[in-house]
């Protein structure tokens, strides 16, 4: 089966499933019945994130793992256990420079001298990427992989030209554009399968206003109506589309073509993590790539510099109901986060979210990257805030999380000195520790 046919089975699929699902909420009771048993199953309270249980090994994966643990203890661990070492020296030095920075920077606030420096831009990251499964396994920014997608929906074309030219409407056209040519093809095929003796329905006129504005300009659709059956020919010297059963593809019937065409969609891209693992002084930068923002770089100046003028020409005091308005104009800038968290003894690890995404995905993604993944922890805001059982479903944008935040990994009951000193980190994750 084709990757087309693929992503048109797996929607269905999904469409089936959703369906199902939506036909009930579950069991009903009566009102004056007695209440259910408490799920014992659900988490414990507490601001404690408790790793979900994992399912046992079975024998196959427990001999597997016995093997590589086998393998891995014959090998040599100095190489490993130096590089920590360093790691750490560094983190620790890295600490100490960045108090001292800080102390000095507060003694000369008073006295800073009035020359202008021109600064380069130090950005927090190079940017948002993401995967696309149905494609391939590269990373890569969105605007790459809508070249990309384009490219390869083409090159599907010879081979399932009636699927694949729904995706090029719905992926290589504005959303308006799409919906007005989809509408319109729509009425096409309903109109020739609805009154199939009628042969008025079977020919279009290329010049016709609504035909020449919303379909013959738009990317994929001469496509779809060639694989529905249309060709196109003259009458009276002038170009019309003419319907035929014999031409529609693969012996495709129209209401197929139909469902096909109304519930294509866009080909959906995966977010990144980008996860990095920096030292102190790479945590430094907090300014982030254009990508993360809803609008162009000119339109964030001009925001910016009208905010800065709105403020200065009023000169009063806003009320809490103001100034909670201009936070929400502030948080609605972002479309991505990028979240920190800083470790024990220094190390941070950074990693990129949609800003609708939950503090849980947070969570979880801290979690993967633990040498011990069952082990509990907490993730606290540099002011001392915890999250909550209830938090857990709250997004980054509702918690205020964004643009940039960075959270202290902490573990119930350890104190600092005690934990300082340890790396939780995967061997994998410090190989990413960026060379400064």
């Amino acid at each position: 089966m084709s990757k087309i046919k693929k992503f048109f089975s797996r929607k269905k699929e999904e469409a089936a499933f959703k369906l199902k699902i939506g036909g009930g909420m579950g069991q009903g009771r009566a009102l004056n019945a007695a209440a259910p048993p408490p799920n014992t199953s659900s988490s414990k309270s507490g601001s404690t994130y408790v790793p979900p249980k994992r399912q046992e090994l079975t024998s196959e994966a427990r001999a597997a793992a016995a093997a590589a643990l086998a393998r891995f203890e014959k090998k040599e661990s100095k190489d490993f256990n130096t590089s920590l070492a360093a790691i750490k020296a560094q983190a620790k030095r890295e600490l100490e420079a960045e108090q001292k920075l800080r102390a000095e920077d507060q003694s000369l606030s008073s006295g800073a001298s009035g020359t202008a420096t021109t600064k380069t831009r130090n950005l927090a990251c190079e940017g948002v990427f993401f995967r696309c499964p149905l494609i391939g396994e590269e990373i890569l920014p969105r605007k790459e992989w809508k070249a990309k997608i384009k490219e390869f929906l083409y090159q599907q074309l010879e081979f399932e030209r009636a699927l694949t030219a729904c995706l090029i409407i719905c992926n290589c056209n504005t959303r308006e554009k799409a919906d007005d040519c989809i509408q319109t093809l729509s009425k096409y095929l309903e109109n020739i399968h609805n009154h199939p003796d009628e042969e008025k329905y079977y020919k279009i006129r290329m010049s016709n206003k609504i035909f020449r504005e919303k379909v013959r300009y738009v990317e994929g659709a001469l496509d779809f109506l060639m694989a529905a059956g249309f060709r196109e020919i003259e009458i009276d010297g002038e170009p019309f589309l003419l319907w035929s059963k014999e031409n529609v593809e693969n012996n495709y019937d129209l209401p197929t073509l139909l469902d096909a065409l109304k519930n294509s969609e866009t080909i959906e891209l995966e977010l990144d993590r980008n996860i990095r693992v920096l030292m102190p002084s790479q945590a430094r930068s907090a300014e982030l790539p254009d990508d993360f923002y809803r609008i162009s770089p000119e339109e964030i100046k001009r925001e910016h510099q009208l905010r800065t003028e709105a403020i200065e020409s009023a000169q009063i005091l806003r009320t809490k109901a103001m100034r909670e308005r201009e936070e929400q104009r502030n948080l609605r800038l972002y479309r991505f986060a990028l979240i920190r968290v800083k470790f024990p003894n220094g190390i941070y690890i950074q990693g990129t979210f949609n800003v609708y995404e939950k503090i849980r995905d947070v969570y979880e993604f801290v979690q993967s990257c633990l040498i011990d993944e069952n082990l509990e922890f907490n993730l606290v805001v540099t002011n001392g805030i915890k999250f909550t059982e209830e938090d857990m479903e709250k997004t980054l944008y509702d918690l205020r999380l964004i643009p940039n935040i960075v959270l202290l990994f902490t573990i119930p009951g350890a104190t600092i000195s005690g934990a300082d000193d340890i790396n939780f980190l995967k061997e994998e994750m410090l190989m990413l520790v960026q060379k400064i």
